[in-house]
């Protein structure tokens, strides 16, 4: 009996000293594999869900509104473009209507001083068109050439709900070819909440490899989230740009990517997505979108049908914009931002934290 006890002990020693030894070995292997200098292609190997947290406080929910004036004129009055000019043109008019064109997106705070905040975003977001113009159809639905609305935007109105007095934004600064802007407002009533400012560095998203782990901040649909994806496409173009594969939705564009490079909390801003991926469809529907019909499944429709169009978001392929290419932006408008007193030096000149040599 003491002999087999003798040997269960040993037995159980045995097992605790291969269990040890196989964790610290685990342990010399997935670190050095960290430290190796490149951004991380692995979900991070200990809790971060402080930093996340304190991240997403310095993304918003940006919303604008643009309202317009609408004059309708009818077929008989044979309005072309070339008659947009005439000074007359609004007499002409049968009828005026006010109407608006609404967006959301995500924008992330680069600015709080001196009163002043500023947010940087992209340009699709807080763009609108000066005019809109809609002409008759012939019976084949075939567009002519008479103008039957016309409507002028009368102002627009971009506010951050979120932040009080963050609600008379001024576009600062805008650039539809990358597709990013600044807007910012001075605060004349300084909002007595704490204002977190986004604070780490600007990474370099042509150093991104196929399959780098990646956090994406945002408010798609107007929800406050946090995901994760990994590369696609590195380098797709010359200014760095790239794919992820989270899942996205309407709003995200804005929302800023972060890569993690030699382990958590060394994040790093490499991009910010951008437009989602959607494709247009046409459908035929016995009545337009929003009216109720009361009629039945199963007898034949006599009635008239319509041709209605649908979006459907091409989900898991999120396209971003490069940090070199926001930090270009950010460096051509400096002048012109700090001239309206948003100086935003301070978050150009965040550098990444230095590489760690492998151990």
């Amino acid at each position: 009996m003491r002999s087999y006890s003798i040997l269960k002990w040993s037995v159980l020693s045995l097992s605790m000293l291969l269990s040890l030894s196989c964790s610290s070995t685990s342990y010399r292997e997935v670190y050095p594999i960290l430290a190796d200098g490149k951004y991380d292609s692995e979900f991070p190997y200990r809790g971060c869900s402080a930093q996340l947290e304190k991240i997403s406080e310095s993304v918003r929910m940006i919303s604008c509104i643009a309202y317009y004036k609408s004059y309708i004129f009818s077929p008989e009055a044979k309005i072309r473009l070339s008659d947009l000019q005439d000074p007359q043109l609004k007499e002409k008019a049968i009828k005026e209507v006010f109407l608006n064109r609404t967006s959301s997106g995500s924008a992330t705070t680069i600015y709080f001083e001196n009163k002043r905040i500023a947010f940087l975003t992209c340009a699709h977001v807080v763009v609108f068109s000066d005019t809109i113009i809609t002409y008759y159809r012939e019976e084949n639905r075939k567009e002519t050439e008479f103008i039957q609305s016309l409507a002028v935007k009368d102002r627009q109105s971009n506010y951050v709900a979120s932040i009080q007095s963050a609600c008379d934004l001024e576009i600062l600064a805008i650039d539809k070819g990358s597709d990013l802007a600044v807007v910012g407002q001075r605060m004349y009533e300084q909002s007595a909440q704490n204002v977190a400012v986004f604070n780490y560095p600007i990474g370099r998203a042509k150093e991104l490899e196929w399959g780098t782990f990646v956090y994406l901040f945002g408010y798609p649909a107007g929800y406050q989230m946090i995901t994760k994806g990994i590369v696609s496409s590195p380098n797709r173009d010359k200014h760095g740009s790239f794919l992820t594969d989270a899942v996205s939705n309407r709003g995200f564009s804005g929302g800023i990517v972060l890569a993690i490079r030699d382990g958590v909390p060394n994040f790093e801003l490499v991009g910010m997505a951008t437009l989602v991926p959607a494709s247009q469809q046409y459908f035929m529907t016995p009545f337009k979108e929003g009216e109720i019909v009361d009629f039945e499944l199963d007898a034949p429709f006599k009635g008239d049908v319509y041709v209605e169009s649908r979006t459907d978001i091409i989900y898991g392929i999120a396209p971003a914009i490069s940090s070199e290419v926001i930090v270009d932006f950010l460096e051509k408008y400096q002048q012109q931002l700090q001239e309206k007193g948003y100086d935003v030096r301070s978050f150009l000149e965040r550098q990444p934290t230095l590489k760690q040599e492998p151990r």
